[in-house]
């Protein structure tokens, strides 16, 4: 391991309390502020420019994805993985890809695709065939006379891949096919294959071949040699130098078949640190078996992270829901004994605060196990010290977690890296709603000395000015120049669409703090702590007026999207004002045009809420933050539109993207999408290089789902709320069995004829008392949350 990285030349350091001399932080009085200041302008310029979208490789749109625990493996769907670098495919284990190229030949001539499916989330299978083939001996193999499946099955236990190879011929003579495999493994970063850095790099052995198995081994800086065995089930025709040619006799009208083995394996050296491990639990993954139920009920059951089904009258919302639990269980991974989603696959798949937390929030109403495990994950990598490097600071929740090659020699900052500024108030805000949901405080007061440190976060560190806003700027030269959701490089833009300057106070971040207030003081006031209770909400109060003050834009219509240095507007229209809504700090008056622009021409294309107007100078209807359509966000978006009895706005947002899911392979909803009109194509457009499966997109059709129906959990007074439940059109009928508030469970039924959606209590068991509201019994002012 190397030295930890200097930061000198950087940013002035906040200071960290003295050991053993701070008295117990509260998080809500006044406090001392540090100071922060602006990163350089040529360091900033660095940021953007390298920090500007998910990955510089070529498209994987199309790519098929498996995972098991801690590998996952993706391939174009004719399975061919160029050997030429450049693109994302592979198979890759702690942040490292080891096969990068893997290309099957028959004559030198690769098969054609047909089909690809990954339903069963550790294996996929791919069908394809011949084109004409023509044989030394003037013989001709004609076209599609050969089926060619491709059968791929990871073991993470094993850190295997295994490939087999069936080819039917479906002429009467038989055929000696030359089958050719050539192989490539680069033990590169993520980081490295995403274009983000460019290291110097550990030593690559030449490829060696004994018996029947060819070993690619990787000697890295950080003192692992990484090692993959490719094992080829009968005796090579010729050994190459990275890959192996062999006969395949197939009788006529009869199946041969071969198989390679992958074999992964981290060797750590002496002296050097052991490797960080992230593998799930594999047991409850497998004995979950995600997907349908044997009633045809859109959701896993039986593993305990999963107690709520559905059944409706749509097959296509079945299939996205269904689909949606498969990609969560395929992320659910397990750290220190925890079980937390992974944000996505290939570039984000590992721990990271905002995504895991949201995806966690998302998902409460199906099982509330994996949220609480995600707390306490967080919260047991609490930041307890001033880092500039990795942007750590007493009381935060961190943004990213990396166990790559990189991470081990502190090249990056993701170990973990903490710049991300609304991770923090998202912890208070799922920890409120697990309560919600389960009718304890336990959670609540095991971390509680956690919830005191990131309240005194938001208060001394998030606050750095005193200026009663939420901000950031970075001191890391390896972190993000912008550290909201919206985390590229360019996101941040002025009406001119000039780089905003830091520090930036975004919209919906303030709002966050506004809701974490609003409900963490509801938990302290029920836990005997009502003087705290009542600061936090003079607090919210106070930051509510001063946000409607600064943020509003009457020529917009709608808040800005953050303000700049010097509290200067960010007067760009953008998906942020929608999240301020979810969090209730908006005045009604202003949600209700706040929700007039979002689902206007120039926001709402047809498939959903873009992240960006079409009328905005900076907008790009395939740049990363700058005009795409997110599944998540819009979820979120939701809630705050139901919050303000704007339900109409719902159930646009829910059909449009279930309606998307329906053009997407395996009825998955990427990470996002391209924000260009729907009427230009009728398919939504991919985004070259968005995650699939990613865990905030895959719950947003189940969050989405809870919105639309209208539960509002109170388990802590024993109450589940069903307000306005309002079905979109597609749905007619829809049934809900064993959802679980606090100690009780109950099954609904939803019907929509031509009036409102009616709702019936099947059974309750357990104590709860079940109230459904109209809209007149609701108020919807947005105080709900």
């Amino acid at each position: 391991m190397s030295a930890k990285r200097s930061t000198s030349g950087a940013r002035a350091a906040v200071p960290a309390p003295e050991a053993g001399t701070t008295a117990p932080a509260t998080g809500d009085e006044d406090s001392d502020k540090p100071s922060r200041t602006a990163a350089a302008s040529s360091d900033r310029k660095h940021e953007v420019l390298s920090h500007n979208e998910a990955s510089t490789v070529r498209s994987i749109s199309d790519a098929v994805v498996i995972k098991d625990g801690e590998p996952f493996f993706l391939c174009p769907p004719d399975g061919q993985i160029p050997t030429d670098g450049g693109h994302g495919y592979g198979l890759y284990q702690h942040d490292a890809r080891f096969l990068s190229g893997y290309e099957l030949r028959i004559h030198d001539v690769a098969p054609d695709s047909l089909a690809a499916t990954a339903a069963a989330g550790t294996t996929a299978v791919l069908e394809l065939t011949n084109p004409a083939i023509h044989l030394e001996n003037d013989r001709t193999i004609g076209k599609a006379r050969l089926a060619v499946r491709w059968t791929r099955a990871l073991d993470g236990a094993r850190g295997e891949l295994c490939d087999t190879v069936e080819i039917r011929n479906h002429d009467s003579d038989d055929v000696a096919l030359n089958i050719r495999i050539d192989l490539a493994a680069g033990f590169h970063d993520i980081f490295e294959i995403r274009g983000l850095i460019a290291p110097s790099r550990g030593t690559r052995r030449e490829p060696k071949w004994d018996g029947n198995a060819l070993r690619f081994v990787y000697d890295g800086r950080d003192g692992v040699t990484r090692t993959l065995t490719a094992t080829f089930d009968r005796n090579p025709a010729s050994r190459l130098k990275a890959g192996a040619t062999f006969e395949l006799d197939v009788p006529g009208r009869g199946v041969a078949s071969f198989t390679i083995t992958f074999r992964m394996v981290e060797d750590v050296q002496p002296g050097a640190a052991p490797i960080e491990r992230r593998s799930p639990a594999r047991t409850k993954q497998r004995e979950s078996q995600a997907g349908s139920s044997d009633d045809g009920r859109a959701a896993p059951r039986g593993d305990g992270n999963w107690r709520t089904s559905v059944k409706s009258s749509s097959l296509l919302l079945d299939a996205v829901l269904a689909r949606s639990f498969d990609d969560l269980d395929l992320l659910r991974g397990e750290l220190d004994g925890l079980e937390y989603y992974a944000a996505g696959l290939p570039w984000f798949a590992t721990l990271f605060g905002r995504d895991s937390l949201i995806a966690a929030y998302q998902t409460l109403a199906f099982g509330s196990a994996t949220a609480a495990d995600t707390l306490r994950l967080l919260a047991g990598r609490q930041g307890t010290k001033v880092d500039e490097w990795r942007d750590e600071e007493p009381g935060k929740i961190l943004h990213e977690l990396r166990i790559g090659e990189l991470a081990r020699l502190d090249e990056i900052p993701q170990t973990p890296y903490y710049g991300s500024v609304d991770s923090t108030p998202l912890f208070l805000i799922v920890l409120a709603e697990h309560a919600a949901w389960t009718g304890t405080l336990d959670l609540f007061r095991e971390l509680a000395d956690n919830v005191d440190r990131a309240l005194e976060w938001i208060d001394r560190y998030g606050d750095a000015d005193g200026d009663g806003y939420v901000e950031y700027s970075s001191a890391s030269k390896g972190g993000l120049a912008n550290q909201g959701w919206k985390d590229s490089g360019d996101s941040m833009v002025d009406a001119r669409g000039d780089i905003a300057e830091p520090p930036i106070m975004l919209a919906e971040v303030q709002g966050y703090v506004y809701y974490a207030w609003t409900r963490i003081a509801d938990l302290f006031e029920r836990d005997g702590n009502g003087d705290r209770a009542t600061r936090l909400r003079d607090r919210a109060k106070a930051l509510r007026t001063s946000f409607e003050r600064d943020f509003w834009s009457d020529d917009l219509g709608s808040y800005a999207m953050a303000l700049e240095k010097d509290h200067k507007q960010l007067a760009v229209m953008s998906s942020n004002a929608g999240q301020v809504l979810l969090s209730g700090i908006a005045s009604a008056e202003h949600a209700a045009s706040v929700a007039d622009r979002l689902l206007a021409k120039e926001m709402f294309n047809g498939w959903g809420v873009r992240t960006m107007s079409s009328e905005a100078v900076a907008y790009n209807p395939i740049g990363y933050h700058l005009g795409t359509i997110w599944p998540h966000d819009n979820s979120l978006i939701a809630v705050g539109l139901r919050n303000y009895g704007l339900d109409d706005g719902v159930a646009r947002i829910m059909t449009a993207l279930v309606e998307a899911a329906a053009d997407f392979e395996h009825v998955r909803l990427p990470e996002c999408f391209a924000g260009i009109e729907r009427a230009a194509f009728e398919i939504p457009v991919r985004y070259p290089v968005a995650c699939h499966p990613q865990a905030w997109a895959a719950g947003s059709i189940p969050h989405l789902l809870g919105v639309t129906l209208g539960l509002r959990p109170e388990a802590l007074d024993g109450r589940l709320r069903i307000v306005r439940p309002h079905l979109p059109d597609f749905i007619r009928e829809l049934e809900v069995r064993d959802l679980a508030v606090g100690e009780a469970e109950i099954d609904l039924d939803f019907h929509r004829a031509d009036g409102p959606t009616e709702v019936v209590v099947r059974d309750v068991r357990g104590r709860l008392d079940v109230k459904v509201e109209d809209a007149a019994e609701d108020g919807h002012d947005g105080h709900d949350g």
